[in-house]
């Protein structure tokens, strides 16, 4: 079977970086994003102006719970 290589792209490379930069923030500040307006038990982070993520705290772990664009019509 023929494995190909795997390219990110500048713009992907980017989006990657600011998604672990919030994420080592959030292993520190678990309460860093506000609730989610539709669900308390959640919190959402707009990490670009169409992405969001969400993620809720359980005891010691801190649990991602979707991506989404912020243009969607969605539950969070």
């Amino acid at each position: 079977m023929r494995q190909y290589r795997i390219s990110w792209s500048p713009l992907a490379e980017d989006f990657e970086a600011k998604i672990e930069s919030l994420l080592e923030k959030l292993k520190t500040q678990k309460y860093l994003c506000p609730p989610s307006g539709k669900q308390s038990s959640l919190r959402r982070c707009v990490i670009a102006p169409q992405t969001s993520l969400v993620y809720q705290i359980k005891s010691d772990v801190i649990e991602l719970v979707a991506f989404f664009d912020n243009r969607s019509d969605h539950q969070y």
